[in-house]
Formats: C-alpha cells, sequence, structure tokens
C-alpha cells in the first residue's frame, strides 16, 4: 500500500478512461476474459492487450470491430458489440491505461 500511488497510474486516469471503464462494465467483459488477474477465465488476459498490440489503441479498435458473430469454427470468438466510435476509443483508452499500472510485470508478456 506504501508503494501504490507511485504505481497505480492515478494521474492518467480521464473522462475517457472512466467511460472505457462504463463500457467495459456495461458489455461484461470479465464475464470472458481477465484483467489484471480478475475476471473470467474463457478469453485472453487484456491487461497487457495495449502492449501485446503494439502500443495501439487502432490495433486493438481494429480486433473489436472485426471478430465475426458466428465465429470461426473449433475456435472460441469475440461476439459483435457494435460499439460506436467513442466507445471504441473509450474502451482501448481503458485498455492503455490499464496496460501503464505498475503491477510487478503481472500479468507476464507470453507470446503463443
Amino acid at each position: 500500500m506504501q508503494r501504490l500511488p507511485e504505481r497505480d497510474n492515478r494521474e492518467n486516469l480521464t473522462p475517457q478512461v472512466a467511460l472505457g471503464k462504463k463500457v467495459w462494465e456495461d458489455n461484461n467483459c470479465l464475464g470472458c476474459h481477465t484483467l489484471l488477474g480478475e475476471g473470467a477465465y474463457f478469453a485472453p488476459e487484456l491487461g497487457n492487450v495495449y502492449v501485446r498490440y503494439g502500443n495501439s489503441k487502432e490495433a486493438i479498435k481494429g480486433f473489436i470491430t472485426s471478430r465475426p458473430v458466428d465465429g470461426i469454427p473449433g475456435r472460441r470468438s469475440m461476439p459483435q458489440f457494435n460499439m460506436s466510435e467513442e466507445e471504441l476509443d473509450a474502451i482501448a483508452e481503458f485498455l492503455k491505461y490499464m496496460s501503464e499500472i505498475d503491477t510487478n510485470d503481472w500479468p507476464p508478456n507470453v507470446q503463443g
């Protein structure tokens, strides 16, 4: 707790990040994903997705919008949420914010 102010990224908490958290909650993203280890284990951990996607909010938005409604046979797939551009920008900003929290290297950045 003594190190929390140094590690929690609070200086980057903006209204857009807060909107992204609301979009995250409204779409029940934790129903499938984990975020910093909390949530369901059906889909990938997203605490480091911004880094995994090359520090690109556009790549995150592209992934969210490109998911097929019916999925890929034999593979889990995200549903299409039909988010507005404002919602996409906000969720990408929220995931960027989350990735910049100093979590002492958790989750590990494992490719594969």
